[in-house]
């Protein structure tokens, strides 16, 4: 297993594949019918190409913005140069620091069957490693995480997070 730069060349519809799940398991995953509706209709055509042309501006400014992993055949080494990734992370670049005065993991996704293998735990290193060289206002990396999802929970905790205030939502 590799952790490169996302490619928007090579990786785009991979990772759209790879958003897809990711909003689909939150909304199948943490919540009722209803929400998993809401995150569902979202995923449209419009959103596809507004969220990748959000990847390539946050990529501009920093490549390791948004990492993928890439599995390799068992032995070290990959038989395709280019194989599709199996996960990503998603770190916002430090000019969005001050949204939480801090660095900010947007997202970070692993496919169902690549889950254990320790690809999330690669994939978590790389986002620390590159939110330790951002220029932050707190030395601080910080992520939203639903309360229902125990798993996404003790992942986080076993990787040093604790609990630093509660976010609260309201519909518009």
């Amino acid at each position: 297993m590799s952790i490169r730069p996302y490619d928007p060349a090579s990786d785009a519809d991979t990772l759209w594949e790879l958003k897809r799940a990711f909003e689909t398991g939150l909304g199948s995953g943490t919540g009722g019918e209803q929400k998993a509706a809401t995150y569902a209709a979202k995923l449209t055509d419009d959103y596809r190409e507004g969220y990748l042309e959000w990847v390539e501006r946050c990529i501009e400014h920093d490549e390791r913005s948004v990492q993928v992993a890439v599995a390799d055949d068992g032995d070290g080494t990959s038989d395709d140069p280019s194989p599709d990734p199996v996960g990503y992370v998603f770190l916002l670049p430090d000019t969005h620091a001050y949204i939480w005065d801090a660095a900010v993991l947007n997202e970070i996704y692993v496919r169902e069957q690549y889950r254990g293998t320790g690809i999330a735990d690669e994939l978590m290193t790389a986002a620390v490693e590159a939110a330790r060289e951002q220029d932050l206002p707190l030395e601080r990396l910080v992520l939203d995480v639903d309360r229902e999802n125990e798993r996404a929970q003790a992942f986080y905790e076993r990787h040093g997070f604790d609990h630093w205030g509660e976010m609260v939502a309201r519909d518009l």
